[in-house]
């Protein structure tokens, strides 16, 4: 064996051995601040020293505890990069086989996280946490079924918006534009214009392009959904799906059972189309409450329509339980009703497979299943379809009716894109991302929020759903929020019944993690204060 390589378990080299350093500190992460992390300075407190660890054991475990020190004390914290194992070897004079079992160690810990391409990143420590946020009462009857009066509150607040342009966005629904392959679906529209020159100027077939839905047909096969190509219908967004399946199944002055909280663009839906909205209460972890549906049915004989997010629900970011899809879909199934499944985020599930959509339980064209891929790949596209299981005639005619057929260059963008391994590679980079967004965010929260705050955080997505302490009303946070420069969404506008007015929802769509984790420190104090002045 080369006598130069050393193996995990030889003794620690001499000095004389260890490669020259020439002092300059090294910054783990764009977002972190310069950490001199050279193996002759940093002791196993985490802190600058002259010594080298000298103790009994392995040197690879050596200095994986003094990372594990560094990452307890805050001189790593979640998210920063870890250094690349040629600077690992080279700044404590170690072989590659050292450097490799150290940072095997730390990743068996939860203490680092590897990223494809990208190299080893700090993990989240759980170690300050807050309490869940509260459940539902189920016992609770449902209220009465109200018309919908969002669209003033949702005004009101565009227009604070506009007054605060530069504010930081916490309070969005998509992430940073910088998370999506924008470089590769510039070049995909560039082939597809010189393949197809007519693109922009032919009018295309009215349910979309056969390519592109022939694909999603196939993909919809790995998740359990039985479509073919003629059974899917593009459309402009998750949100034109959603309409058109209420068009088809209600009349102005139906009822139709939403979740609550709900997000508040489905309020508006309703609201635009002169339905009543009945709210049925939704867990942060398991969803809509089912029993609480049940009970709805039988006293409400008049409801239309179910629509619920099974997966990463807007605002909550809970994902139903798989006997909880089967039970709803039969539910509906039973009671003759349409289950109108809004499914955008699924995909963004920090699961080693996504969670299943409603529509794979669907044995007779219940579900009407309504998706996007602005979440997931690209905000600007505008790209979403619907299958409309017994109803899809209808809604055919109807999107024919309403806007015609969707703009082309998209959808032949986004086909070549999903026809590679491209769509796959960019969701795991994507998903990996917002996880370690989330749980800097997370940590952030616990350490900052004043007592009586609660939260659940969520498996995947960007939402946090953030119960405030009782004498902390949204509207006003929302307010005082805006003059700190932060932008985050009040809990009212979430119910048309007056509910969650001491709940915020935050989003981390921000990739600049310190400027998050301040937003975050002086929403903090902001609600201490409201606290202290209640």
């Amino acid at each position: 064996m080369n006598a130069s390589i050393l193996m995990p378990d030889e003794p620690l080299v001499d000095r004389a051995e260890v490669p020259p350093v020439d002092g300059t500190p090294v910054s783990l992460s764009a977002q972190a601040p310069a950490v001199d992390l050279r193996a002759d300075r940093l002791s196993p407190d985490g802190h600058p020293s002259d010594g080298r660890p000298t103790d009994g054991r392995p040197l690879y475990r050596q200095l994986a505890e003094q990372y594990r020190r560094a990452i307890d004390n805050g001189v790593l914290r979640p998210g920063d990069r870890m250094p690349s194992m040629r600077a690992f070897m080279q700044r404590h004079g170690v072989s590659l086989a050292t450097a490799t079992e150290s940072y095997r160690t730390l990743e068996r810990d939860a203490l680092i996280d590897a990223r494809p391409r990208a190299g080893y990143f700090v993990r989240a420590r759980q170690t300050a946490t807050l309490p869940a946020a509260t459940e539902p009462d189920l016992a609770a009857a449902p209220g009465a079924a109200q018309f919908v009066g969002i669209h003033s509150a949702i005004s009101a607040i565009v227009s604070k918006f506009q007054r605060y342009p530069d504010a930081l966005n916490l309070g969005g629904a998509t992430a940073s534009p910088d998370l999506y392959p924008t470089d590769a679906l510039q070049k995909a529209a560039l082939r597809a214009l010189r393949r197809r020159p007519t693109l922009l100027t032919a009018a295309g077939p009215d349910q979309g392009d056969p390519e592109l839905r022939a694909i999603i047909a196939r993909r919809a096969l790995d998740v359990g959904i039985q479509i073919g190509a003629d059974d899917v219908i593009m459309t402009h967004g998750g949100i034109e799906a959603v309409n058109l399946a209420l068009r088809a199944v209600t009349q102005p002055g139906d009822t139709v059972a939403v979740e609550s909280p709900c997000f508040f663009g489905l309020l508006q839906a309703l609201e635009s189309l002169g339905l009543r909205a009945l709210e049925i209460p939704a867990s942060p972890t398991t969803g809509l409450a089912i029993e609480a549906l049940a009970f709805a049915l039988q006293t409400h004989p008049d409801i239309k329509a179910v629509v619920v997010v099974p997966n990463l629900q807007n605002p909550l970011g809970s994902v139903m339980p798989d006997a909880h899809k089967a039970r709803l879909v039969e539910l509906c199934a039973r009671a003759g009703i349409p289950l109108i499944e809004d499914d955008p985020y699924r995909e963004l599930a920090d699961t080693a497979q996504p969670p299943r959509s409603l529509k794979a339980w669907d044995a007779d064209g219940t579900v009407i299943h309504c998706t996007s891929f602005n979440k997931t790949l690209a905000p600007g596209m505008r790209v979403g379809w619907i299958n409309g299981g017994r109803w899809h005639p209808r809604i055919g005619m109807l999107k024919f009716a309403q806007s015609r057929h969707n703009e082309q260059l998209s959808q032949v963008v986004l086909a070549e894109f999903l026809e590679t391994n491209a769509y796959e590679r960019h969701l795991r980079r994507l998903r990996d991302r917002l996880r370690i967004q989330r749980e800097r965010m997370a940590a952030a929260i616990a350490a900052s929020f004043p007592d009586g705050t609660r939260f659940t955080p969520p498996g995947g997505g960007m939402f946090f759903w953030i119960e405030l302490p009782r004498d902390v009303s949204s509207s006003r946070f929302f307010d005082a929020a805006l003059d700190e420069g932060i932008r985050v969404m009040p809990g009212t506008v979430f119910s048309n019944a007056g509910r969650f007015d001491h709940f915020i929802r935050l989003s981390c769509p921000s990739t600049d993690l310190d400027q998050a984790d301040e937003a975050v420190r002086r929403l903090g104090r902001l609600a201490a204060r409201m606290v202290a002045h209640a």
